[in-house]
């Protein structure tokens, strides 16, 4: 595919650790990226997967921070995979990052991509929560954004396949949606972890971030909320190490 040059733009990520190319219209990355990477406790010699990649923000963020980690990305969307194997190459990242342009419910497909059954150590996604009646008119934006009452569960029965047992599934939501999550989790998931995430000091959370281990027995945990800027809008301190800095969450595994 040739990639409009001018139709994309150019944009830093992790305090410029991560340039990356992205449509100018359309979906577009954001802290959703960088937290969901964060929240990810890949190490070396791991095998880590994507789902609904886009342009490669969280897998390449979570690659950049993981050295020896090997990412497969995975996107439906033709022209998002182009930018993300583009991205891949411009970060230096190719030799351990893989494209692939593929729906993550077709079993068979990635299969043939690779991806067998129990074949990832690690799996993060950030999947379309938007209902419906709020889809936007822009088509890109429609198909990252927009999901219907199956998309979730379908989804995590697709991590559920390609995680090793004890593998783990790291994923980021709307917090009013966190019922529909566990609910998806529920067969073949242990070990919940839920981080609120809010906007500000004493505002209710907008996201929560999810880390589930497959085939565990161990309860769920739910932790203090994370917080995004003070009540002047200032980052917190927690906040730009994660988002500038390329921290890592200090979250259990079970």
């Amino acid at each position: 595919m040739v990639i409009e040059v001018d139709r994309t733009s150019e944009d830093a990520l992790l305090g410029g650790r991560l340039v990356l190319r992205q449509p100018v219209r359309g979906h577009r990355f954001g802290h959703d990226a960088v937290l969901l990477a964060a929240a990810t406790p890949a190490h070396a010699g791991q095998v880590a997967v994507e789902f609904g990649a886009g342009v490669g923000a969280a897998g390449l963020a979570l690659a950049r921070r993981v050295d020896g980690l090997a990412v497969t990305l995975i996107e439906v969307d033709s022209q998002l995979t182009a930018l993300a194997r583009d991205n891949a190459t411009r970060n230096g990242l190719a030799e351990r990052v893989r494209v692939v342009c593929l729906d993550v419910a077709d079993a068979a497909g990635l299969a043939a991509a690779g991806l067998a059954a129990q074949a990832a150590d690690q799996l993060l996604m950030n999947p379309p929560f938007n209902p419906p009646h709020n889809a936007s008119s822009d088509r890109a934006r429609r198909l990252a954004h927009t999901g219907w009452p199956a998309v979730l569960s379908q989804w995590i029965e697709s991590a559920a396949r390609l995680l090793r047992p004890g593998g783990i599934l790291t994923l980021i939501w709307r917090a009013d949606g966190l019922g529909d999550v566990l609910t998806a989790l529920a067969n073949g998931f242990g070990a919940v972890v839920i981080l609120p995430v809010h906007p500000k000091p004493e505002v209710a959370a907008i996201r929560v971030l999810v880390r589930a281990t497959k085939a565990s027995k161990a309860p769920l945990v739910v932790l203090p909320g994370f917080v995004l800027a003070d009540a002047g809008g200032k980052p917190t301190a927690q906040a730009e190490a994660i988002l500038r800095d390329g921290a890592a969450f200090d979250l259990p595994t079970g």
